[in-house]
């Protein structure tokens, strides 16, 4: 059934009562394309059916032969829809296990090349920390060790920081101290104690955060740390009972006399 020859019957009203029309001739090329047009799903195919007959039962007289005709081939053709739904509705179930079953198997190997990639990386970071790890030794071989003088200005200075990059420092020690209980609620840390790789990586990052601190102080930052006469340091503003007493344990192990280094 072609489409309605709308010039040819003079039909010049046509598409203003139609919006949408449809024949099967349209509706058999588009079951038989190839080029992404075709249908996806019976039930468009349904559609268009219905609508050829819908739209000749509106255009048409409704005492007018094509009127019921078209309005008893509906009826038929929804008696058989109705006889074929099950079968489509079953389908349709199934199609629907089928995308969710790919779509799991896809999450499934998403999560699989992310852990292996995951696995790669942690590898791959544990060889470079264990070069690191050697190249420290090394460094730390190779290094003089801290004199008294040096100990005793680096317990001061460690007064000196700020609660966020004191318990930072904290953690370095406890890093080459398995015993040492960084976040405890007092600590006493024993400057003459530590290995001279930990002396000398605090050292270092006493001092990178201590620049750091000046530049905010010079910006107009607030210092909560301020020093007194003979090495003490006063801990001012919102400082934790915690970091008081970690500051006093470490300005309290500064002034303490060290042992003769050994020659």
């Amino acid at each position: 059934m072609q489409p309605v020859d709308v010039e040819g019957l003079g039909l010049h009203d046509y598409y203003q009562v139609i919006d949408r029309p449809m024949d099967f001739s349209t509706i058999k090329n588009q079951m038989e394309a190839k080029d992404g047009t075709e249908y996806k799903h019976v039930r468009e195919i349904c559609a268009d059916v219905r609508l050829v007959f819908e739209n000749a039962v509106k255009y048409n007289d409704e005492k007018s032969d094509v009127h019921v005709m078209a309005r008893t081939l509906l009826e038929k053709f929804e008696e058989k829809w109705l006889q074929l739904l099950p079968k489509v509705i079953e389908e349709e179930k199934r199609r629907e296990e089928e995308k969710a079953d790919a779509q799991l198997n896809m999450q499934l190997a998403r999560d699989a090349a992310h852990a292996k990639m995951a696995r790669d990386l942690s590898n791959e970071l544990y060889e470079v920390n264990m070069h690191l790890e050697e190249v420290r030794k090394m460094v730390v071989q190779k290094c003089r060790k801290m004199s008294t003088e040096e100990k005793r200005k680096l317990g001061i200075a460690l007064t000196r920081l700020c609660p966020e990059e004191l318990s930072k420092a904290l953690e370095i020690v406890a890093q080459s101290n398995p015993d040492f209980q960084a976040t405890a609620e007092e600590v006493d840390l024993d400057i003459d104690a530590q290995s001279e790789s930990t002396l000398w990586r605090l050292k270092f990052f006493v001092r990178d955060a201590l620049e750091a601190q000046n530049k905010s102080s010079s910006m107009g930052g607030n210092n909560n740390v301020t020093e007194g006469n003979a090495g003490n340091t006063t801990i001012t503003n919102a400082v934790s009972k915690r970091k008081r007493d970690i500051c006093n344990a470490l300005a309290k192990t500064a002034k303490k006399p060290s042992k003769k280094p050994a020659s």
